[in-house]
């Protein structure tokens, strides 16, 4: 059994978001034939929509797994319902969003999930801490995770500061 490479984009702003990232992140290590093998810092963002909400609070995590990319999005699916995650309406206020954004070097198009995530180019909040952990990381296609992060408008992104 092969060991893959998947990212994964975390996301929250209700329910002290802050905690259900730093949560999540810590879950995500406890994952069946998974280990996390690191984490961005976390960021604050605007959110995407409906802007009667609370800002976000985001982060991408590197897992090194052995499921598949529907094993793995079953495994993050649950995750979120444990972070009582409720699906309303799109882009929409949520406890726990988290996107699997890339699969090694693999392009995968199902009704369940699309690989690499469809929407992660137009989002600073996916690219500048996906960038941050791996500067050198390229899409399927070759373009450099980097350069499109440097092309995205990423003012209404701030970096949190830890906690003493």
């Amino acid at each position: 059994m092969s060991r893959h490479h998947a990212w994964i984009g975390l996301g929250s702003n209700l329910d002290e978001p802050r905690l259900q990232v730093e949560r999540a992140l810590e879950a995500l290590d406890r994952l069946p034939l998974t280990r996390r093998a690191a984490a961005s810092r976390l960021y604050a963002s605007r959110p995407v929509g409906p802007r009667d909400q609370p800002d976000f609070i985001n982060a991408v995590a590197c897992l090194e797994t052995r499921l598949s990319p529907l094993a793995l999005l079953d495994q993050l699916q649950a995750l979120e319902q444990r972070h009582r995650r409720v699906r309303r309406h799109r882009w929409g206020p949520r406890t726990l969003d988290l996107d699997l954004l890339l699969f090694d070097d693999r392009r995968l198009a199902s009704p369940r999930l699309t690989v690499p995530h469809p929407e992660m180019e137009q989002r600073a909040f996916v690219l500048v801490p996906l960038a941050e952990l791996a500067p050198t990381l390229q899409l399927p296609d070759g373009r450099r995770v980097i350069e499109l992060a440097r092309e995205l408008d990423d003012s209404g992104l701030r970096p949190v500061l830890p906690t003493a």
